[in-house]
C-alpha cells in the first residue's frame, strides 16, 4: 500500500536524517552514564553539554537556563506545580486560557482541587486572549500567568510579549507552552519576555519522549520529583543522553534553517487554502488569518462531519483536531472557546504541513479533499 500524505505535522514530526545521525552514537558506542566519572561517562556528560547550549541558542537564553524534561507534559507541570508550591507564601491564585493544550489545563484543575484558584481568560472569535482581559484579572496573590504561544489545533498565535510585560508590570511570572511554535517560528526569550518555556523535541524533528523547560535566573520553582540531583535538582533521574543529543541536533537544525523552511511552508499553506477556498463554497477558516503558524490551517468543512471527511481520503493523513484527544466525536474544546457552534466545529479539519511536503503533495491533497467534500455533500443533500 502506498504511503498516504503525511499532513500531521503538528501531532508529531519524524526523526530529520541529521538528527538521527546525531544520536546513532550514543545508542551503541557510546553509552555511558553522564554522572560517571570515567571517559564512557565524561564523553555523554559533554554530549549532554553540547545539546543543552543548541537548545539555550535555538532561544537566546543562557545554557544554565535549560532543565531538560522527558516531555512537554512534564516540563509544563514543573513549570505550573513547580512555581506554585515555590511560591505559595506569596499567593495561591493563577490565570491560564481556554484554549490551552491539556498538559496546562489538567496541571491547573488538580492545583484548583489542592486548593489553587484559577482564573480561565476566555479568547476572541480568532482564538486571541485580550491583554486587557489578563490586566484586569491579575492580582496581588496572582503567583503565575501560563498562556501558550502558538495553539496546536489553530496555530493562532498569542500576543505573549504584551501579555507578559501585563504580568510583569503587577509582579507576576510569565509561562509560556512554546512547544508548537519552536522551529516553525523565531523563539526568543528575551523578545517574549517570559519567565518560563516549555518545549517538545518531537515537534521539531527529534525523537518523541524529551522536551526542555527554558527557567530565567532567579525563577523560583520547587521539583515536582524528588530523587538524585540531575538538571539543577529539578528533574531527577538519569539522563536520556541519545534523546538529548537528538534534541541538541534538531534545535541546530531548526535554528539555521528556521527562515526558509516557514518560508516554503507558508506557500504551501495558503497555495492549499486558496485552491479549497475556490472550489468549496461555504468553507470556513478556523482561526487568525495573520496571526497563526506558518504551516497550520484548520478549516470547516459546509455540510459534512470533518472525520467523515477524512475517512474518505485515504491518502491523507491529516486530523480533526490535537492528537491528545482525536478518539470519539466531542467538539473540540478549542473550537468551542472560538465561538464555533457543533456544526461547524464537527466539520473541522486540521492540516499542518512540514519539512516532508512539496508543491505536488500539496495539490494531490487539494483534489482529494474537494473530491471527498462534493461526494459527501451530496450524499447529504439527498437524504
Amino acid at each position: 500500500m502506498e504511503r498516504p500524505i503525511y499532513l500531521d505535522y503538528n501531532a508529531t514530526t519524524p526523526i530529520a536524517p541529521e538528527v538521527f545521525e546525531a544520536m546513532a552514537p550514543f545508542l551503541t558506542d557510546h553509552f555511558g552514564n553522564p554522572s560517571s566519572s570515567h571517559p564512557y561517562g565524561k564523553r555523554a556528560a559533554e554530549a549532554v553539554a553540547r545539546a543543552r547550549g543548541e537548545v539555550a541558542a535555538l532561544l537566546g537564553a543562557e545554557t544554565d537556563e535549560i532543565v531538560f524534561a522527558g516531555c512537554a507534559t512534564e516540563a509544563n507541570n514543573l513549570a505550573l506545580r513547580g512555581v506554585a508550591r515555590a511560591l505559595r507564601g506569596k499567593g495561591r491564585h493563577l490565570v491560564t486560557s481556554a484554549v490551552e493544550h491539556p498538559s496546562v489545563l489538567v496541571p491547573c484543575e488538580r492545583l484548583r482541587s489542592d486548593g489553587w484558584e484559577v482564573t480561565v481568560l476566555p479568547v476572541d472569535g480568532d482564538g486571541r486572549v485580550d491583554p486587557d482581559e489578563l490586566a484586569r484579572t491579575i492580582r496581588p496573590d496572582t503567583v503565575l500567568v501560563s498562556i501558550m504561544l502558538a495553539n496546536n489545533e489553530t496555530g493562532t498565535l498569542q500576543p505573549v510579549a504584551a501579555l507578559a510585560r501585563i504580568a510583569h508590570a503587577a509582579g507576576t511570572l510569565f509561562h509560556t507552552d512554546a512547544a508548537q511554535a519552536a522551529g516553525k517560528i523565531p523563539v526568543r526569550v528575551d523578545e517574549l519576555g517570559i519567565d518560563l518555556l516549555t518545549l517538545a523535541g518531537h515537534k521539531f524533528y527529534a525523537p518523541k519522549g524529551v522536551g526542555a523547560l527554558y527557567l530565567r535566573r532567579g525563577t523560583p520553582v520547587e521539583p515536582v520529583l524528588v530523587g538524585a540531583g540531575q538538571e539543577h535538582g529539578l528533574r531527577p533521574g538519569t539522563e536520556n543522553t541519545p534523546h538529548l543529543v537528538a534534541m541538541g541536533a534538531a534545535a541546530r537544525l531548526a535554528r539555521e534553517g528556521l527562515h526558509d523552511l516557514s518560508s516554503q511552508l507558508r506557500s504551501l499553506r495558503d497555495t492549499l487554502h486558496g485552491a479549497l477556498l475556490q472550489a468549496i463554497p461555504g468553507l470556513q477558516l478556523n482561526g487568525h488569518l495573520q496571526e497563526r503558524l506558518p504551516n497550520t490551517l484548520n478549516l470547516s468543512f459546509p455540510g459534512v462531519s470533518g472525520r467523515d471527511l477524512l475517512a474518505a481520503c485515504p491518502g491523507l493523513a491529516a486530523s480533526v483536531g490535537s492528537a491528545c484527544h482525536e478518539e470519539g466525536d466531542a467538539v473540540s474544546g478549542v473550537l468551542a472557546a472560538l465561538g464555533c457552534n457543533s456544526r461547524r466545529a464537527r466539520g473541522a479539519v486540521r492540516v499542518s504541513l512540514g519539512r516532508g511536503n512539496d508543491p505536488a503533495q500539496v495539490a494531490a491533497a487539494a483534489q482529494a479533499l474537494i473530491g471527498a467534500w462534493n461526494l459527501l455533500a451530496k450524499g447529504s443533500d439527498t437524504r
